[in-house]
């Protein structure tokens, strides 16, 4: 099958095809002689679903290599997964806290303007304004790892 077609299978775009083939995730599919088509094959729409799976699970590039690494090696032991699975579970957990923690903040700021009013009377700017006050969530500092979709890891 060409590009669009495993894309397609796949429900991806072809761009994201060609992305994890640069990445060295996918398997770069032999060419064909006529043409010189790129042509890919059952293994290569298993192995796009598997990585896909994997981010809808919002694992990482890296995490995906180990989980390919020992999807490629099926005698081997798979405590190198269970590990990787604990550590990406934690980290789902610290984010988890940390979103409680910005819901908390979120709401407590709502509660310093309960009407609508002048901006200049408006409670919540006036506490986002306030001199020489950071916010506790590493939002503040540019860390956006609370933001889904977003890795700093």
């Amino acid at each position: 099958m060409r590009i669009g077609e495993l894309a397609r299978q796949a429900g991806c775009p072809v761009e994201t095809v060609r992305y994890y083939e640069r990445e060295g995730l996918l398997p770069l599919a032999n060419r064909s002689e006529g043409n010189n088509y790129r042509v890919y094959d059952h293994t290569h729409l298993e192995r796009l679903l598997f990585i896909r799976r994997c981010r809808a699970l919002d694992m990482t590039q890296d995490e995906i290599r180990v989980l390919l690494a020992a999807l490629d090696s099926p005698e081997a032991d798979c405590e190198t997964v269970n590990r990787l699975l604990d550590a990406h579970l934690a980290h789902v957990e610290a984010r988890i806290a940390e979103l409680d923690r910005l819901r908390g903040q979120l709401e407590s700021l709502r509660q310093a303007c309960r009407t609508a009013s002048a901006a200049r009377d408006c409670g919540i700017l006036q506490q986002l304004n306030r001199a020489g006050e950071t916010p506790a969530s590493p939002a503040a500092d540019g860390d956006h790892s609370h933001i889904p979709g977003v890795h700093h890891r």
